[in-house]
Parts: structure tokens; C-alpha cells; sequence
């Protein structure tokens, strides 16, 4: 449990894949379509897309010939769990963690 814990705390710790799941909260994505508002390679997009992967926070799978990912936001159930334990956490309402990402992303990934 701990490891997984780890792994997604890391996923979540970095603000461009903080903005991909913001992106995918709306709907499956194309991997290149995922790529496109980031000042990155597709190759650097392919390596936070396999953290969150790693993590559990997306799926990713292909159809045809294109790559695609999903939300998987069961993933963060453990972490909210978790945070809960301290009793200074009230419990993760999803909505208000969709709003946070939203806003995260219309801030931009430098936060400007």
C-alpha cells in the first residue's frame, strides 16, 4: 500500500501531469492531442503519460492505430483515504478536485 501511495503522490507531484489529468477530467484523449498545449516532445509527454500510467491515474490503450488515455480517478481513493487519517483533511470532494484542476490548468503549466 505504501508503494502505490508513493507512486502516486510522485504522479502527482508534477504540474504538467497535474494539467494532463485537468485534460482528461472531459473526455478520452489521443496521445498527440494530450501533447499539443505543452512546449514538449511527444516523447517527454509519452514518459508523464507512463508515470501516470504506472500510478493507476490513466488508462492508456490503442484503437486502431492511435494511442489513447482515461481517466482512471478511483486511482486517487487511497491517497484521500490516507490524507483522511490525520483528521485534519476533510474528505476529498471530487468536484471541488475537478475545479482545482481546472483552474490549475487555466493558469497554464508554468503557472502564469
Amino acid at each position: 500500500m505504501s508503494s502505490e501511495l508513493d507512486t502516486v503522490f510522485a504522479a502527482l507531484a508534477d504540474p504538467t501531469r497535474r494539467s494532463i489529468l485537468t485534460m482528461l477530467l472531459e473526455d478520452d484523449m489521443a496521445v498527440t492531442d494530450v501533447a499539443e498545449p505543452f512546449e514538449m516532445s511527444l516523447a517527454a509527454i509519452s514518459k508523464h503519460l507512463t508515470i501516470l500510467s504506472r500510478a493507476g491515474l490513466i488508462a492508456q490503450e490503442k484503437r486502431g492505430r492511435v494511442k489513447w488515455c482515461k481517466l482512471q480517478p478511483d486511482a486517487m481513493r487511497a491517497a484521500s483515504v490516507w490524507m483522511q487519517g490525520f483528521g485534519q483533511f476533510e474528505p476529498v470532494n471530487l468536484d471541488a478536485f475537478e475545479r482545482f484542476l481546472e483552474t490549475e490548468l487555466a493558469e497554464g503549466p508554468s503557472g502564469s
